[in-house]
């Protein structure tokens, strides 16, 4: 669990990016009582593993 306090932008700000996170697929949520707790997505995590453990194109 991560607590998001203070990164440099107001929590409107953080919950309107989570917001368009969330639409495009890239998080989902679940709300306990007054806390939302967001998570990626874990078809995103796979292809993302898959995309950073990919071969790099051969130079030619």
């Amino acid at each position: 669990m991560c607590d998001i306090s203070d990164v440099g932008v107001s929590q409107p700000t953080v919950s309107h990016h989570l917001k368009k996170l969330k639409e495009a697929g890239l998080l989902v949520s679940e709300r306990r009582g007054t806390w939302v707790y967001y998570r990626v997505e874990p078809s995103v995590l796979a292809a993302m593993g898959q995309l950073l453990m990919a071969p790099l194109p051969s130079d030619r």
